[in-house]
């Protein structure tokens, strides 16, 4: 992890917008081609039960990738955010995405997993990771999930993401009605 002079959780509470890379970070990273050709993929449920809670407590989730798939786009549809797919260079698209929403750079958290982050993970106030992730991924991150790629991490960061600015109680509080 980064020697930094803030530390995640103070990172984590300066957050109002979450962008996750696809492929390794929400799926374990293994493409699935079926005999007629098709893509399958899977994500795991506590990844999407996450977003939400970052939603609900009106956090911005983006997904930015660099494949471009039908199966990614229907689960963003399910869950509501906007992916961005065939990204190339993944700085140039955290820097658009910035922008666009109006939100700082300090004020986002990036997590990805391979080489192809390095560019939005360096501008992301808030570096994250998945302990299966290249090690030059891991090493420039300020918080790495327990959780693998695909095994609940976006869940996991999630969570303390919100419990971080004291609203993990919250989002909780939603399912004890």
């Amino acid at each position: 992890m980064k020697t930094t002079e803030l530390s995640a959780e103070d990172r984590a509470k300066r957050v109002r917008m979450l962008i996750c890379d696809v492929d390794g970070v929400l799926t374990n990273g293994q493409l699935i081609y079926t005999a007629d050709g098709k893509e399958a993929k899977t994500f795991n449920v506590l990844d999407g039960l996450g977003i939400q809670a970052l939603q609900n407590a009106g956090i911005v989730v983006h997904w930015l990738t660099a494949r471009s798939s039908e199966v990614v786009a229907r689960r963003a549809a399910e869950l509501k955010v906007r992916v961005h797919q065939g990204a190339r260079d993944k700085g140039l698209e955290f820097a658009q995405i910035a922008s666009a929403a109006g939100i700082k750079a300090e004020e986002i958290a990036y997590i990805g997993d391979d080489w192809l982050d390095l560019p939005a993970l360096s501008r992301a106030g808030m570096a994250c990771s998945v302990p299966n992730g290249a090690l030059a991924v891991r090493e420039r991150s300020h918080w790495v999930a327990l959780a693998r790629g695909g095994e609940g991490a976006v869940r996991e960061l999630a969570e303390f993401i919100l419990a971080s600015q004291s609203k993990l109680e919250a989002a909780v509080a939603v399912y004890l009605k």
